[in-house]
């Protein structure tokens, strides 16, 4: 073995701003869009979260179709983001757009049932194993419903969650253990929290049983929300026999088990839970299922729904805490049908998933090749790429991100035709990949590298 590799941090400095004049260069009308919208919008974009892509201003884009974009100043893209999920199936699958179009023309929203919503019910239940289910907007409701029938039906106040995690922005899920004291805190960035967040929730390590046993010893929790692997701090996978022994654990305290599955059903058509045959009391799915439209769905056991029956039925429902007006509109359930009858399915995933191990193939030869100290995790169709050892925990996952690492890669790859995930090395596949793509990002960050390392 030689000596470890290290990154010059001058090097590294000099080439982002190399990189930065290229991206300006560019971009000139993407620049004015962002100077205009910079006098109305806060931050100068619609959602915060979209200042955290490479360069110096927001790129504003014209037109999506498959696996490919083009921005306002004609270039194009290779997109291994797809909307953080949002757009897994492909950007404009044509038979959702049809009906969207078709639904759109005959009413999108009366506050009653469409006939989409019984064979969506349907669908959900083929594909991911619990068989009744209810509609939401977002999977951050999807995630807050479910929670508030968990603490209902057990009769406890408090939640779990994994340290680290990201279910949307449920409140009391912005938790994690402070490396210092163990104590629970809100997570950094979290703005304005409503309560002391140690007061709703518990947080556990993933990977732990032990830590996940003691934290439910206490009998004051009623439900475990988790990602069967973690996806938002990034790729971080579970250790063999880890999910049986959270279910076990979870059943012999009297805990339900919620699976979040809005980022890995890139497991395949039926998430994790179904790919690894896992026995969840609740899945809350978001985005990927409207193909762009905003919809997600939570299922649960028949058991949990059978108990649940009475007070759906309830005269008070309405102001339960749990829907929303445009909840199961009949938009978002055309959208949703067209969807799951046309994409994530098995044969879908049978060109997206091999597309992700080609890239973490090309990815680690590069890797390799260099003697850096780096790899690549995959889950599924989507894979990224770590500037460490892979993470066990989510604490160790955020504790290894370097974030000028991290800019000057997405910045490098992006001028080079390739988008990436904004909040870490993330790319996700669809159908309408090719290897072609997959190669455009190897040469790419093999190039990122070698500039790196001169």
């Amino acid at each position: 073995m030689g000596a470890p590799v290290t990154i010059d941090r001058d090097r590294l400095a000099a080439l982002r701003a190399v990189e930065e004049d290229l991206f300006i260069k560019r971009h000139p009308r993407s620049a004015e869009l962002a100077a205009q919208a910079r006098t109305s919008l806060l931050a100068g974009v619609p959602m915060p979260w979209m200042t955290r892509w490479p360069g110096a201003f927001p790129v504003f884009f014209d037109s999506a179709n498959g696996a490919r974009f083009t921005d306002v100043d004609g270039n194009e893209f290779v997109d291994l983001c797809l909307g953080d999920t949002g757009s897994m199936t492909g950007h404009a699958l044509p038979p959702v757009a049809d009906a969207i179009i078709n639904r759109a023309r005959t009413g999108i929203t009366t506050m009653l049932p469409s006939p989409d919503a019984a064979w969506v019910g349907e669908e959900l239940a083929r594909r991911f194993g619990v068989p009744r289910w209810q509609l939401a907007m977002t999977a951050t409701d999807a995630n807050r419903f479910a929670l508030r029938f968990a603490r209902y039906l057990t009769g406890r106040p408090r939640i779990a969650v994994m340290d680290w995690c990201y279910h949307g922005t449920v409140d009391e899920t912005l938790a994690i253990l402070d490396p210092e004291t163990g104590a629970v805190v809100p997570r950094p960035g979290a703005l304005g929290p409503q309560v002391d967040v140690a007061l709703t929730t518990r947080v556990v390590p993933f990977n732990d049983l032990d830590a996940l046993e003691a934290t439910l010893a206490h009998g004051d929790v009623a439900c475990l929300l988790m990602e069967p692997a973690l996806t938002n701090i990034g790729i971080v996978l579970p250790d063999p026999g880890y999910l049986e022994g959270v279910r076990e654990i979870t059943r012999r305290h009297g805990v339900l088990l919620i699976n979040d599955e809005t980022h890995t059903i890139c497991a395949g058509p039926g998430g994790a839970t179904k790919a690894w045959g896992l026995e969840p009391d609740m899945v809350v799915i978001g985005k990927p299922i409207g193909g762009g439209i905003p919809v997600a769905a939570y299922g649960m056991t028949a058991e949990v729904a059978d108990r649940l029956e009475g007070p759906m039925l309830g005269h008070d429902i309405d102001v339960a805490g749990v829907g929303g007006t445009l909840t199961g509109n009949a938009l978002a359930l055309a959208a949703t049908r067209a969807t799951l009858a046309n994409a994530l399915r098995d044969e879908d995933f049978a060109i997206a998933i091999p597309l992700a191990a080609r890239f973490t193939e090309g990815v680690q030869s590069v890797i390799d090749a260099h003697g850096l100290p780096w790899h690549v995790q995959r889950l599924g169709c989507r894979a990224e790429y770590w500037f460490c050892p892979p993470p066990s925990t989510g604490s160790q996952a955020a504790a290894a991100i370097d974030e000028e690492l991290d800019a000057f890669m997405h910045l490098w790859t992006f001028n080079r035709g390739v988008l990436l995930a904004p909040f870490h090395n993330m790319s996700l596949f669809c159908g309408y990949h090719t290897q072609a793509d997959v190669d455009a990002h190897t040469a790419a960050f093999a190039g990122a590298v070698e500039a790196l390392l001169g």
